[in-house]
Order: C-alpha cells, then structure tokens, then sequence
C-alpha cells in the first residue's frame, strides 16, 4: 500500500466486535481522523492515489457499519463524509465513465447496506455528459424492468430499487435545473410539510430564489407542527440573504406562530436597533410558557434580574430551567436564591434514586457556600439534619450526603 494507504485504511478497517454502543463510537471517531487525513491529502498527493484510498476507504467503512451498532451516529457521520469525497476524487482521478457508472449502480442497487444515496449531482462532473446519458440509461433499464410503478412502494417486494429511482429521479431534475420536474419529485402529492421544504431547497440550488420563499412559506403554512416550523426557518433565512427588507416582519411572523425560547432569540437578532419596538409583544407572549421566557432573558437578553422577577411571577416550575437561572442569581443575591434550592432539594429527594441523592447533596453544598457567613447558616444546617432524619431509612441517601461532606 502507499503512505496515504497506510495512514488511513488501518483506522477505517477493524475486526473488532463493535456491537457494543461504546466500541462502535470508539472507532467511528477513529475513522473520522482517517477521513481528516484523506481530505488533508487532497491538494497535495497525485488524484489517482487518492481516489483509490477513498474508494477502498468508502468500501470498508461500509463493511464496519454494516455490522456495528451505530446508535450514536459516529460511523454514519463518517461514512456521509466519505461518500461527500468520493465524487470529487473521481473527478479529479478521471475515473473512466463507464467503470464510475457500474460502481455507482450497484452500490445503490446491490450494495451491502441501504442507509445512504449516492448524489448524481455531485458525480455529474467525473461522468461528464456521456456518462450521465449511461447513468440515466441504466436507471431507465431498472425502471422498464420493474414495469409500472406501485401506488405504494413500500408494499413492493422491489421497494428498495422503487426507492433509488425516485431519489435519483429528484436529484436529476435538480441537475436538468427543471423546475416542473422539481415540484414533482420533491412536492410529491403536497401532504407533508417537509415536502414543501425539500421543494424549496432545491428551488434554492437551481437559483430560483423567489420560487424557493414562495415554497417556504406554503410549507409554513402548512400546519403547526415542527416540519412547518422548519419551513419557517428557512423561509427567514431565504429572506434574509435575498430581501433583507422583509427579514424582521418574517422573524415576527414566525415568532407569532411558535412563541418560544429559539424564535424570540432570532427575532431578537433580525430587530437590531428596533428591539425595543418588540420587546413587550415578546415578552407578552413568552408569558404563557414561563421556561421560554425565563431562558429568554437569561440566555438572549442578558438581564439576570429581569429574568429572576418573570420566574417569580409566573410560577416557574421547571427544574432544568431553575437550575439555570440561580448560577447565575446567586451572584447577585446569594441568600435569595436559598428557598429555591431547597425547593429542588426536595424534588430532588422526593423518589428513590441515588442520581437524585447525588443531586440533591451537590445542591446542598452550594446552599452551605451561599449562606457561609451569614445569619442563614444555621438555616441550611437545619435542613440538612432535618433530611436525614425524614430519610434516615436510605441508607444510599446517608452515604451520598456522607460522601458531600454535609454535617
């Protein structure tokens, strides 16, 4: 093997048994610093080299992730990272067309697995466009055997071949810039919110910026659900890049359609100097969902106080977000913060388990910190022996609160 080969293989391939969720992650970030040797190797090892490391690298990591358990996600990253270089070594390599053509059918028709697809954008320029017409000629052979399309792929015994032919079918029209044919293999039958989404991101890449907003925004509208939020965002951001102007009224609208932590922060970024004209709709509106609000302030806003006084007067009651705001109020008001942690110390110890007990004692701690030195100390104090005694028969609880060094 060359260099390149010996440097990047050996981290890609192994025999070990990685169906162990810690093992598979173990190697999956071995083989991302196989990728980063790759990619680094690119601007200066001959094209030829690299391809056929990449090629043979894509192949094994296909093996490791058909046999390992990938929950985490690691391997397929670094297999998606793969099948992003390949093409471009191709290219760069001049693999011949016809060899590129029979790899890239059976990968997806025969292949080992069926978790990712090959983009034939993105191989457009290794086929070059006699290589394409043989691609399309190959796919157009499968469909003419398969004979007519199923109402319902996935009651097909062929549904995997169903699968790629549509997938390439929405990526050619993207590569024939064919709007009519976008709307139809990405729109589909316009029943799903994220289909309206698929559409406008490939209007986007073809340059048809105005159908791609107009797109967006039918996709928004679509519903209240999470896939129409999705549309939203990407509504703004086509907005954003192609007519500013009209940026903040769809930062509100989105806003108003899903009042939450996540949208008031970015209509907070698109108001600039103008925030003050919107800060008392948004804080209004955050009101009937006060984590939103309280993380709103704290986190985007910067006001500690006023994020302490929205916790107060609308009856916080989220643990996580408590937690959140008195590491930073104890800065401020130390003794103030004391009853809330009592509060989430009794949560805390409200069912048995020693995560909680552990908590619950680290809580304990800090309450000892803040009130060192003040009239409070006794306080804590108090409620520690008051705890063990109430819980004096978990054993588990005594040896955490041991273990803290609480009295």
């Amino acid at each position: 093997m060359t260099s390149l080969a010996d440097a990047v293989l050996p981290l890609i391939r192994t025999r070990a048994d990685l169906h162990r969720w810690s093992a598979a992650s173990e190697h999956g970030r071995q083989m991302h610093q196989a990728v980063d040797v790759l990619e680094a190797a690119v601007p200066t090892t001959a094209p030829g080299e690299v391809y056929t490391v990449a090629h043979k690298a894509l192949a094994s990591a296909i093996t490791v992730i058909a046999r390992a358990d990938d929950s985490s996600g690691i391997i397929g990253d670094a297999c998606r990272r793969l099948l992003a270089l390949h093409p471009k070594t191709a290219a760069a390599a001049k693999v011949p067309t016809a060899r590129l053509v029979d790899w890239m059918m059976k990968f997806q028709f025969e292949g080992e697995v069926d978790y990712f697809e090959l983009d034939p954008v993105a191989y457009a320029p290794a086929l070059g466009e006699t290589g394409m017409k043989t691609y399309r000629a190959r796919l157009n052979a499968i469909r003419d055997r398969l004979g007519p399309r199923p109402a319902d792929r996935w009651d097909s015994s062929n549904r995997r071949e169903w699968f790629v032919l549509e997938w390439n079918d929405s990526r050619l029209a993207v590569f024939d810039h064919d709007v009519e044919a976008i709307i139809r293999t990405h729109a589909r039958d316009r029943k799903v919110a994220a289909w309206y989404e698929d559409t406008a991101e490939a209007l986007e890449e073809i340059g048809e910026i105005d159908l791609a907003i107009d797109w967006a925004r039918q996709g928004m509208d679509f519903g209240p659900g999470h896939q129409s939020q999705a549309c939203g965002e990407l509504w703004c951001r086509l907005l954003s890049q192609h007519r500013p102007h009209e940026w903040l009224g769809a930062r509100r609208t989105v806003f108003d359609r899903w009042p939450e932590h996540s949208t008031a922060a970015r209509l907070r970024e698109a108001a600039g100097t103008a925030w003050p004209q919107h800060r008392e709709h948004v804080l209004d509106r955050l009101a009937s969902t006060p984590s939103d609000a309280v993380m709103f302030a704290l986190s985007t806003l910067k006001e500690p106080r006023l994020a302490w006084d929205l916790a107060n007067q609308l009856a916080l009651s989220d643990g996580r977000t408590w937690h959140e705001l008195l590491k930073t109020y104890e800065k401020i008001d130390p003794i103030a913060v004391l009853p809330i942690h009592a509060r989430l110390v009794a949560a805390d110890l409200r069912e048995a388990d020693a995560k909680r007990y552990r908590s619950g004692a680290r809580r304990l701690v800090t309450m000892r910190r803040l009130a060192a030195g003040t009239d409070h100390a006794h306080e804590v104090d108090d409620l520690v022996a008051q705890l063990r005694d109430e819980h004096r028969r978990r054993p588990r609880l005594q040896q955490e609160f041991d273990r803290a060094g609480l009295p």
